[in-house]
């Protein structure tokens, strides 16, 4: 398959002011792309434009809630005014609140997860799929998980958001593949992130994901790029989960009474 070249492309890319977002506008950056860093956080994109353009880069910091469709509407005018095209969009934006069911806030860990994680994913697609359709060309990115192939307890609604960012891509993909546009799922697992960080997980256990299958932002930047060079449906990694993946879709039953006994029990009783 002959490498796409990225030089010259205009990237959006959301959830940009840390983490995985950040250290993919820096990736696109040196491979020449222009790239459009939309967050909430204007202080930390303003920052990171500046490094951008002090390395020769060329970087437009654009502050967006995701959340709210007038923003993302905002965004996609934003950068069609300033650089006419969106080669590439990045759905990278989200977070999760890993809590039981019943201990989740109805609208602050339920629903606002729900708008972030797809809602807001969906609409921003949509804003940007008309230009291009019009052109024939372009790349959807979509941020999924692990936990959008493979559901374990207190990921109840992150795994939802997730499962559904996953049946999104693959439809997306069918219909639009047509006029030219690519459209690509990435499914990391555990990453070095903010994201522990807001996931108010309590853990009795104290069971986490081990060292050697945590990824970093930048490993899981170059394999978004990577992604962008040579488009397939959809990236898991790191690829030595696939077993447990395996396990999960082919042995429901088998999966249940471990993760019961491992986790559940331990943590509920």
């Amino acid at each position: 398959m002959r490498k796409k070249t990225l030089s010259g492309s205009v990237v959006l890319i959301t959830g940009a002011s840390s983490g995985i977002g950040e250290a993919c506008a820096i990736r696109f950056a040196q491979e020449g792309c222009r790239v459009i860093l939309a967050a909430r956080r204007a202080e930390r994109l303003k920052d990171l434009a500046h490094r951008i353009q002090d390395a020769g880069g060329q970087a437009l910091p654009v502050v967006t809630d995701v959340s709210q469709y007038s923003s993302l509407s905002n965004l996609v005018q934003t950068v069609l005014a300033k650089w006419g095209r969106v080669d590439i969009l990045f759905n990278n934006a989200g977070f999760g609140r890993l809590k039981f069911l019943e201990e989740l806030d109805p609208i602050q860990d339920i629903q606002t997860q729900l708008h972030v994680n797809l809602l807001g994913l969906i609409q921003l697609t949509r804003e940007v799929l008309p230009h291009m359709i019009k052109r024939s060309s372009g790349h959807i990115i979509n941020m999924a998980s692990l936990a959008g192939l493979a559901a374990m307890p207190t990921y109840s609604i992150y795994a939802a958001s997730k499962y559904g960012v996953r049946g999104f891509t693959d439809a997306l993909r069918r219909e639009v593949k047509v006029w030219g546009i690519d459209v690509s799922g990435i499914y990391p697992g555990a990453v070095i992130t903010e994201f522990d960080d807001h996931s108010e997980a309590m853990r009795k256990t104290g069971i986490h994901t081990p060292k050697f299958l945590t990824l970093s932002a930048d490993e899981v930047a170059k394999e978004v790029v990577k992604l962008a060079h040579h488009p397939r449906p959809m990236v898991v990694i790191p690829w030595s989960m696939k077993p447990a993946i395996w396990l999960s879709w082919h042995f429901p039953g088998t999966t249940d009474r471990i993760v019961d006994r491992i986790f559940v029990r331990r943590e509920r009783l």
